[in-house]
């Protein structure tokens, strides 16, 4: 009896040891990470989240996509976004902090946990949301069908209590807060100069001259990586050539670079590249800032990133039911032959820093 007790106990304590050391490795990226420049990357990436209790449920919240003039094409009006989406996540948490605690959210809350399925129609443009109950309307959400405006945005809920897509869809909807790809990007590759000592915004600014006092982010939109400025260097996009904080930069359909992203790590002996972005345009659960992944055979960096035999694991969905995407993956969107397809640049005052990082 007592060596059965002993054994068990030995076994509990062993079992919360390993739970322990795992968590304490998810927690510091320097367990996870061998090179410093994919471990500051990893570290930046991070900022973006932080777990909360909502409904009596443990969430990882994530920071929201948001981007001027993306839902608001059919408004005399323009939604005003939050430091016009190119703000950090030291400037943005704070305000969705706020959000969380009001009184607004709290009914929000209640609404879906009372048990009974429902529509909750969210307005963009007053900030506001209300409850719809109607059969039908439910049954042609199921179906697949978008139903209301870029503006007014529907969301079938189980009424069995709070997701995280549901925070997610309060915060994009209701308090116009987030980053664009862009920014995202932005923050990113500052937050990596900073550990390397380099004042991004002040060294772009030596060389391009942006307005005295005004914040380089709002110039560090898709089309400034995708200028032709001295401080944008063009990288062949063959894998061999490829390294962290690199921007890869995606096309619509009309041939105009309109996304980007950063890559993160690339495991040389597996076969991964692990890229980083902030899109809506995503599963329900990955909207906002998430990671998505390239498999490459490691016996032949030689190909591309247009090349059809890398598998790209990132699929794109409509941020709500029924919403046209164009392109089934970030693959088939890079590969995208208009006008070149996607590209691979870096920033010239980084080279140096990310070297060094390298090392």
């Amino acid at each position: 009896m007592y060596s059965v007790v002993i054994i068990l106990f030995l076994f509990n304590v062993s079992t919360v040891t390993s739970q322990t050391d795992h968590l304490a490795s998810f927690s510091d990226p320097a367990r996870l990470w061998n090179s410093e420049i994919e471990r500051i990357i990893e570290e930046a990436f991070r900022l973006n989240f932080r777990t909360k209790i909502i409904g009596g449920r443990v969430m990882n919240i994530r920071l929201p996509f948001a981007m001027n003039n993306d839902r608001d094409l059919m408004l005399e009006n323009k939604i005003k976004i939050l430091h016009d989406g190119k703000g950090n996540p030291q400037a943005l948490w704070p305000s969705i902090e706020e959000l969380l605690v009001s009184e607004d959210f709290a009914e929000y809350v209640n609404a879906l946990s009372s048990g009974r399925e429902k529509v909750i129609v969210f307005d963009l443009s007053q900030n506001s949301w209300s409850i719809q109950t109607d059969p039908f309307l439910i049954s042609r959400i199921k179906s697949g069908a978008f139903i209301g405006l870029p503006h007014r945005p529907h969301a079938l809920v189980s009424g069995s209590g709070i997701t995280e897509s549901d925070v997610y869809n309060y915060l994009y909807c209701i308090g116009n807060i987030g980053v664009d790809c862009s920014g995202f990007v932005w923050h990113i590759l500052v937050y990596v100069a900073r550990q390397g000592g380099v004042d991004l915004g002040a060294a772009l600014n030596q060389v391009l001259g942006f307005p005295r006092g005004a914040d380089p982010a709002l110039y560090a939109g898709t089309s400034f990586f995708n200028s032709r400025n001295s401080q944008v260097i063009p990288v062949h996009d063959e894998i061999r050539n490829l390294r962290p904080a690199d921007v890869l930069l995606f096309r619509d359909f009309e041939g105009n670079i309109v996304h980007a992203a950063v890559i993160q790590s690339i495991d040389w002996t597996r076969g991964v590249i692990r890229y980083l972005q902030c899109n809506n345009i995503a599963a329900q659960e990955e909207r906002g800032v998430h990671e998505a992944f390239i498999y490459f055979d490691p016996a032949n960096t030689s190909v591309s990133l247009k090349d059809p035999s890398l598998h790209w694991t990132k699929k794109r969905f409509g941020a709500f039911t029924g919403e046209y995407i164009p392109f089934a993956d970030d693959g088939e969107r890079y590969r995208y032959r208009l006008n070149g397809g996607g590209r691979v640049v870096r920033l010239r005052p980084l080279v140096p820093v990310v070297e060094r990082m390298m090392r």
